[in-house]
């Protein structure tokens, strides 16, 4: 084994990505891992960390820049718009992730993906945080209720248009638990904007 073929088990051994802290602890220069990243071989997520770059895609749906994301901002939890288009609850396509951070956390430097942070309160962003498992690591995702109540709460920033829709695609499936949804727009102070909606697309 040669020592690009080693560098590479070393970030299969880690789902894919690896940093700087682990690459040192086994030997791997820092021009090694520039110079595979000049190749192509790698692609430089932040500062210290990187992933192969023909990382296979998972068979579970999650986009690999959510993976990226989430692996360089462990804390991060995909959202608004980023998490509304994973449900398939809008027909917008985000050109960058949403992303929200605690109130108290420090700005990510990331490179690629592009993001848009959101810096939640506490009590806006421990709660409805769902974690994926994949095979390269946590993906953190806000549920499909928590979702909406977020869109809602930003709808003059993003757009009241997409709250409806995301809304009205919510209740047309099976599994939507309106007393969960309802739960989050109260505890989210966006019930008195909702229920008007809801009560309508029922009765539909």
């Amino acid at each position: 084994m040669n020592q690009d073929e080693r560098i590479i088990s070393i970030f299969k051994a880690h789902g894919g990505f690896a940093r700087t802290k682990e690459l040192k602890q086994a030997a791997v220069h820092s021009r090694d891992t520039a110079r595979l990243v000049r190749e192509g071989v790698l692609e430089k997520i932040k500062p210290g960390l990187y992933r192969l770059t023909d990382l296979p895609l998972t068979n579970d749906g999650i986009p690999l820049s959510f993976i990226d994301v989430c692996q360089a901002v462990p804390t991060g939890v995909i959202c608004l718009l980023s998490a509304l288009d994973y449900y398939e609850l809008t027909t917008f396509n985000p050109s960058e992730i949403y992303l929200a951070l605690r109130h108290s956390a420090k700005l990510p430097k990331i490179e690629y993906p592009p993001i848009r942070h959101y810096f939640f309160r506490d009590r806006f962003y421990f709660c409805g945080i769902e974690e994926i498992e994949t095979a390269h690591g946590v993906v953190r995702i806000y549920n499909q209720e928590k979702s909406i109540c977020d869109m809602f709460r930003y709808r003059n920033r993003l757009g009241e248009d997409i709250a409806l829709e995301s809304l009205k695609n919510y209740l047309r499936r099976k599994e939507a638990d309106i007393n969960r949804l309802m739960e989050y727009a109260g505890q989210f102070q966006v019930q008195a904007v909702m229920e008007p909606y809801v009560k309508a697309m029922i009765a539909q």
